[in-house]
């Protein structure tokens, strides 16, 4: 009789202490499944399922399914080796992040330059270029400043080529030329053809245009007139200067023997008392032109009419760039080009090649045709220039760039800018 106590089995399932129905063979199946369902299963708290191979294909896609959602990719299926129960599991292919880098925000009214790798701008980057509006200059004459005028400054054409070439032309000469003294004599085999007069001429437009020193000192050996062309009056004299050059070491010591007055050219003047029995030789040359290097960037050098005189080979020795002067006659302009084959044959072909020979007109109209003496020295040297008759030159005593005719001013501005272009080449 059965006990009403107990309860019906449930199909398919075991009752506690009694042996399935189909023996022991049932209960190793379930001891299998068991065995590989459980290690998918907790593998799955590290982040990685392992499904053995042989697992039931319904719990391998339900652990795989699982998978994708938690990680977000699948990995491979772990091996087994035949004939074994244990599970070898491969290296898993994790998904890889690309790491953004972080952008450090800027904080409203700072400047983005403070972000930069340098750090912030230095004092130095606040010029006037950068902080100033760029106004446009007023033409300096003619209809040009009229318009501008009369529209109150609201039409501006702008200078004419002429003068924005003059201003280039000025800037040339205002050019810097290093750190040492730059010699340049001015030459002349004949008396009377206009050399002291080119001298204070050239020395006054640079001077007047660059601002370091310069100075134009009289080597001529018997009596120059150089401080006779210049504004100035001069006490000293080049002699004085070679006695007390030994306690000359400041140039406010040096200022007391050099003429300037109405120009900012200094004028070192020659003896001019006829009793002096001693010429002035190569040794003062030496020894003024030591003093005059410490405290000018260009010393000119109104030369002496003899080229065999000792003065001269210590002129010579220390020129960078020479000026021959001719005048407009015959027998003038021989006797510069003799003076081209002179320093040939002393072996300064250097200088003859980069000579500048001025024709200078102050004797007025001549019947010479001026144009071929300056053809014949530009086949001898690399520039020539003419300067034209000027009453105010013509008169022989002190020179004023004021008082000078327009051609006669750019004509001496144009040979300012060809010296200083050859000495830019030393």
């Amino acid at each position: 009789m059965a006990n009403k106590n107990t309860k019906p089995k449930e199909a398919g399932r075991p009752v506690a202490g009694e042996a399935p129905a189909g023996g022991l063979a049932e209960l190793d199946e379930l001891d299998e499944l068991d065995t590989d369902v459980t290690p998918a299963c907790e593998n799955l708290a590290g982040g990685v399922a392992l499904a053995p191979a042989a697992a039931d294909p319904a719990s391998t896609g339900a652990v795989e399914t699982i998978t994708q959602v938690t990680l977000g990719t699948l990995p491979e299926r772990p091996q087994t080796e035949p004939g074994s129960g244990a599970v070898r599991a491969t290296a898993t292919s994790m998904p890889q992040t690309t790491v953004e880098p972080l952008e450090v925000p800027v904080q409203q009214g700072t400047s983005p330059r403070r972000q930069r790798e340098d750090g912030p701008e230095p004092a130095a980057a606040l010029t006037s270029d950068r902080l100033l509006n760029k106004v446009a200059a007023p033409p300096v004459g003619g209809w040009r400043l009229w318009l501008y005028k009369a529209s109150f400054g609201s039409v501006n054409v702008g200078d004419s080529d002429k003068v924005r070439l003059e201003r280039a032309q000025d800037n040339l000469i205002a050019s810097r030329l290093g750190e040492r003294t730059r010699f340049v004599p001015v030459l002349s085999r004949k008396g009377g053809v206009g050399k002291t007069t080119v001298t204070t001429l050239l020395g006054m437009v640079l001077a007047d245009t660059r601002e370091d020193r310069v100075i134009a000192m009289d080597a001529n050996p018997d009596r120059g007139t150089l401080s006779d062309r210049s504004p100035g009056s001069a006490d000293f004299t080049a002699r004085n200067l070679v006695k007390d050059r030994f306690n000359v070491t400041t140039f406010s010591q040096l200022s007391n023997y050099v003429a300037r007055d109405g120009s900012r050219l200094d004028v070192l003047a020659s003896d001019t008392d006829p009793t002096v029995a001693q010429a002035f030789d190569d040794s003062d040359y030496r020894a003024v032109t030591d003093i005059l290097s410490k405290y000018y960037s260009i010393v000119l050098t109104d030369s002496g009419t003899g080229m065999v005189h000792s003065v001269m080979k210590g002129t010579l020795e220390k020129a960078d760039a020479v000026v021959l002067v001719s005048g407009g006659s015959v027998d003038e302009a021989r006797l510069a080009s003799e003076t081209l084959s002179w320093l040939e044959a002393h072996g300064r072909h250097d200088l003859v090649a980069n000579a500048i020979v001025v024709v200078n007109m102050s004797g007025g109209e001549t019947q010479v045709d001026i144009a071929q003496i300056e053809e014949h020295f530009r086949s001898r040297v690399r520039n020539v220039l003419r300067i034209p008759y000027d009453k105010h030159l013509a008169e022989g005593s002190r020179v004023e760039l004021a008082k000078l005719r327009p051609a006669t001013r750019l004509a001496v501005k144009e040979l300012a800018s060809l010296v200083v272009t050859e000495l830019q080449r030393r």
